[in-house]
């Protein structure tokens, strides 16, 4: 199990790298899962590339690769402009315009860094659209931490809970992924003994079952009607 740490922080040390660290730990606790980091501020200028040219860079084909491949998603920004960063915003664009499901169905925990409390709605206003719009499974717990939030009550818990939630996901995303593989090879076999039924005469015709033999039965449209008829 894979889990993947997207970190939009700028400085160092940062607030942001801080709490995905942490919530990158309390999520291993519950999972047992390999973390890989991926540190935007070092993929800033390849980022700007891509724009450009239209193609990534090794270290942001490396990340985008690892995104792709995680069994679940932990991604933090700072607050700038009552929104995520800009940094954070270009990654995931470039990452939707190479693949457009690359977050289709994927856990994702969403947190947040900034100076006060009163920009903690960005979690609901703008990364919780965000991520649904791509299609991921956000987890229900966001993690907001302010200033002051660091060494005050409530910030653990909210990690831990929002941690839980992630872990959660992920074991039950792994559990659906094999159901879903093997009804997809059933539905593959079942399909493949089913006969092309060619058109004849521009009439139109209906597969119906015989429950008699191990196979199909063409019945045309007009008898299975007339079969109707009192």
């Amino acid at each position: 199990m894979k889990l993947v740490v997207v970190s939009a922080g700028l400085s160092v040390p940062s607030s942001t790298r801080l709490l995905a660290d942490r919530l990158a730990a309390a999520t291993v606790g519950e999972t047992s899962a390999d973390v890989q980091v991926v540190e935007l501020r070092d993929l800033a200028v390849e980022i700007a590339h891509n724009f450009t040219s239209g193609f990534p860079g090794p270290a942001l084909a490396s990340a985008i690769d690892a995104v792709r491949a995680a069994d679940g998603l932990v991604v933090v920004t700072p607050v700038f402009s009552a929104s995520y960063s800009g940094l954070f915003k270009s990654f995931f664009d470039v990452l939707s315009v190479s693949d457009q499901d690359a977050l289709a169905g994927k856990p994702v925990l969403i947190a947040a860094t900034g100076g006060s409390a009163r920009h903690s709605l960005v979690l609901e206003h703008a990364l919780r659209p965000l991520f649904s719009y791509l299609r991921a499974v956000v987890v229900p717990t966001a993690v907001y931490a302010a200033s002051e939030d660091w060494g005050a009550e409530g910030l653990a818990s909210r990690i831990d809970r929002a941690a839980g939630e992630l872990a959660g996901l992920m074991k039950g995303a792994l559990g659906a992924g094999a159901g879903r593989g093997e009804a997809a090879r059933e539905h593959e076999s079942a399909s493949a003994s089913v006969p092309e039924l060619p058109a004849q005469g521009g009439g139109v015709r209906s597969v119906a079952l015989d429950s008699s033999r191990s196979g199909f039965e063409v019945v045309p449209f007009a008898q299975q009607l007339a079969a109707l008829q009192p």
